[in-house]
C-alpha cells in the first residue's frame, strides 16, 4: 500500500478541504485561548467565569475537545478572552484528485 503525503496533519484527518479548515481554524483558535488563559494566572472557576461558561466548557477548551466547539462559539469567547482573531487566506494545495 501506498504511503500518502498530506500538508498538515489537519488534512490528513479530514474527508474533504473544508473540513481540513475547519479544524485547522478551531485549533488555532484554542491554542490562542488557551495561551491567553494562562496568562491570567487565576483559578479555572475564576477563568471560567471570566469567559462566560461552566466548569464543564472550560474542561472541555482547555483539553483540546475541538468538535464541542463551533468556529463561532471560539470567536466570541476569544472577544471575551481581549483577543482579535485575524483571518488569513491563501490558496489551497491541491492534490491531483482535487485539482481542477
Amino acid at each position: 500500500m501506498p504511503f500518502e503525503r498530506f500538508d498538515s496533519v489537519f488534512d490528513a484527518l479530514a474527508d474533504t478541504l473544508a473540513e481540513s479548515a475547519g479544524m485547522q481554524a478551531r485549533f488555532e483558535l484554542q491554542s490562542a485561548l488557551e495561551v491567553r488563559i494562562l496568562s491570567w494566572g487565576v483559578s479555572q472557576q475564576a477563568a471560567a467565569s471570566r469567559l462566560g461558561i461552566d466548569g464543564a466548557r472550560y474542561y472541555d477548551l482547555m483539553h483540546g475537545q475541538l468538535k464541542k466547539f463551533s468556529l463561532a462559539a471560539l470567536v466570541d469567547l476569544t472577544a471575551a478572552a481581549a483577543l482579535t482573531p485575524v483571518l488569513r487566506i491563501k490558496k489551497a494545495r491541491l492534490s491531483k484528485q482535487q485539482a481542477f
